[in-house]
């Protein structure tokens, strides 16, 4: 292990772009299939990995949804993210905020109540065993129309005590944010945080509808923001967060090779750009890893590393006690 690959094992990081059914191994995604008695979405791990190869956002969803059939019960739920607490301990995550997408579980019959009893009862072992803090954000899927979004966050009212906002993710060709403006009228309203995809596979102008229409405080990707000098400055001056996940962009083209990533040169026009896995299981790096191949494909430095987590630590969605918790670990792994 190298020098600066020994820094990234021991930075506290802090992971604010992360989809927990994108977490599903194949092994454990076997597992339950078995358990619930459903037949296995692959017939063995191999090919389950074998099939991870996508043309582009599209392509990938096909085969998320595929997998995450098998997911039913509380305990299905709580298994999926305990595993990927697990893996995220061993990365040193200090904090991760999950998505989870609501209407691919009502949509197929699973109570909403099993979802949140799962990932909860995971949530709070996470702080038990390994002091890891979390938060739940559900997101709308907006291939789905707005109706559909605002029972899915009816429905998440029932649970307002377990989460802390709400994203929009899912294909954003043809669907713009600004298709679910009174839904996060009403997001807003109800006092939670409000975050959004945009500019991925979506141009830059979809990054100006989420903060001007939804009321984004975040945009999860971002990297088509690189194409308007404007809206360039106009996120640096309000030091938006933007949660980047660059193996992700890699997997589904959004760029051809790490090396060709936006990342540094963000970084550079003065973007509070972080670094986050999205999908990990299904693009095979968590965070330590994309972490890894950022410097390695970008030449980052310790001095970038450590910018990049404190953006994460600031807009995290966490009361200030904790954020100058995770500073102070920051701070004390820095000088060393």
């Amino acid at each position: 292990m190298s020098e600066i690959e020994a820094f990234i094992a021991k930075l506290p990081k802090v992971e604010l772009h992360l989809h927990i059914e994108g977490t599903f191994e194949p092994e454990l995604m076997l597992e339950i299939a078995e358990r619930n008695g459903l037949p296995a979405p692959f017939p063995s791990v191999e090919a389950a990995h074998r099939a991870y190869r996508f043309d582009d956002l599209q392509s990938f969803l096909d085969l998320y949804y595929r997998g995450m059939n098998v997911l039913l019960k509380a305990e299905d739920f709580r298994d999926l993210a305990l595993a990927y607490f697990a893996r995220a301990h061993a990365d040193n995550v200090r904090h991760a905020e999950l998505f989870f997408d609501p209407q691919a579980h009502t949509d197929r019959g699973v109570a909403l109540d099993s979802v949140f009893e799962g990932l909860c009862s995971a949530m709070e072992q996470a702080a038990t065993d390994y002091g890891i803090t979390s938060c739940l954000i559900p997101n709308f899927l907006r291939h789905l129309d707005e109706s559909s979004a605002q029972s899915a966050f009816d429905a998440c009212l029932d649970h307002r005590d377990a989460i802390t906002g709400s994203g929009l993710d899912s294909g954003e060709r043809g669907n713009p944010p600004s298709k679910f403006a009174r839904v996060f009228e009403r997001v807003r309203a109800e006092g939670f945080h409000i975050v959004a995809h945009a500019g991925e596979e979506g141009p830059a102008s979809y990054v100006t509808e989420a903060l001007d229409i939804l009321g984004a405080e975040r945009i999860d990707h971002g990297v088509r923001a690189m194409d308007d000098d404007a809206l360039i400055e106009r996120l640096a001056a309000q030091e938006t967060v933007l949660t980047v996940c660059p193996q992700s962009n890699v997997r589904l083209k959004v760029v051809a090779e790490m090396a060709d990533h936006p990342l540094k040169r963000m970084a550079e026009r003065g973007l509070k750009v972080t670094i986050n896995s999205d999908d990990p299981s299904y693009f095979g790096a968590y965070i330590g890893d994309n972490m890894i191949w950022c410097q390695q494909a970008l030449a980052l430095t310790r001095e970038d590393l450590v910018a990049m987590t404190q953006n994460a630590i600031t807009g995290s969605f966490v009361d200030q006690l904790r954020k100058k918790q995770m500073g102070d670990e920051l701070a004390d792994c820095s000088q060393v």
